[in-house]
């Protein structure tokens, strides 16, 4: 037992111990659940906690929500929704479900280690599939190459789908150090490839971009050259945030990779958990600018111009 109620060890059949994971099985009343202030209404997440260890993640909060703490049990105690399939068929199945975009991924990667054996994504989407239902899936695993024969007819058959590959950096050192559970960037993004290949309309997310880290614009540029060339047709960025269960393991992180980066970041984050508004202006502005000249067509999302003509976010 590991703190959260009703929640005991798998046998080793379905679950158990995964490497350094700990698989355990999730009850869940629903699955498909109701978004506030989000740019989705829906949200499904076939695990939590993740094994990718991502040291800024803004999910970690929620394992606390289940009696487990933001830092090492996040990446290591997995909570798995075996039920999950069958609950989204029931729940997709109801005369009041009207199609609308569901959002996967949104605490947990879909396609963390354990999907490979678990399988937990893949049922689920051949259920999305049936329902006509679309989804946005947000992953940074390249299993989720698996599943290109699904996404691509879930494209086909309901509009609106699309899979967004996370990429917050090209550099394989900083990646393995901020990201230590999470494939190298090259191979991101060659599984971008592979899905463009086979006909799924997917993406790439610069997100979050670190200050000091991964702000320069000639490093951004690349990255969206990249993943142009690898057949994205959209990509989209958003600045750190600094939520609570984040702060301290990232901060924590911080201090041992980059020390000096400690006053720039107290001023940063002085108001609370984002950037100041001024700077994440100049980062939509500027990012609008790299966009276009990477070949993305993407209208402006309405971020005012600067006017100084800065190649830097202003961190």
């Amino acid at each position: 037992m590991f703190g959260w109620g009703g929640c005991v060890e798998m046998g080793a059949t379905a679950a158990g111990t995964y490497g350094r994971l700990r698989i355990l099985p999730m009850p869940a009343s629903r699955v498909i659940n109701p978004v506030r202030g989000m740019p989705f209404r829906w949200s499904f997440n076939p695990y939590r906690g993740c094994a990718h260890a991502c040291r800024y993640c803004y999910a970690r909060r929620t394992h606390e929500f289940l009696g487990y703490d933001a830092g090492d049990d996040f990446d290591r105690i997995i909570l798995a929704k075996l039920d999950a399939p069958r609950r989204l068929r029931a729940e997709l199945a109801r005369p009041t479900w009207r199609r609308e975009l569901v959002a996967v991924g949104t605490a947990t990667d879909p396609y963390q280690p354990p999907e490979g054996r678990l399988r937990l994504t893949r049922r689920s989407l051949a259920v999305f599939l049936a329902h006509r239902t679309p989804i946005s899936l947000v992953t940074k695993s390249t299993l989720v190459v698996r599943d290109r024969d699904l996404l691509a007819e879930l494209c086909r058959q309901a509009p609106g789908t699309m899979v967004w590959m996370t990429v917050t950096t090209l550099d394989r050192t900083l990646a393995r150090s901020v990201e230590p559970g999470a494939p190298p960037p090259a191979q991101r993004l060659r599984a971008v490839r592979m899905l463009a290949q086979a006909g799924v309309r997917v993406g790439v997310m610069v997100a979050p971009i670190l200050p000091g880290l991964t702000d320069d614009a000639a490093g951004l540029a690349a990255l969206l050259r990249a993943a142009r060339e690898a057949g994205a047709v959209d990509v989209h960025a958003s600045p750190l945030r600094l939520c609570e269960g984040a702060r301290e393991v990232y901060l924590a992180w911080l201090r041992r990779r980059a020390p000096w980066l400690g006053p720039r970041y107290q001023d940063l984050y002085r108001g609370g958990d984002r950037v100041d508004e001024t700077v994440r202006r100049r980062l939509e502005t500027t990012m609008h600018r790299l966009e276009q000249e990477a070949g993305f067509t993407r209208p402006p999302s309405g971020a005012g111009s600067t006017g100084d003509g800065q190649t830097s976010f202003g961190w």
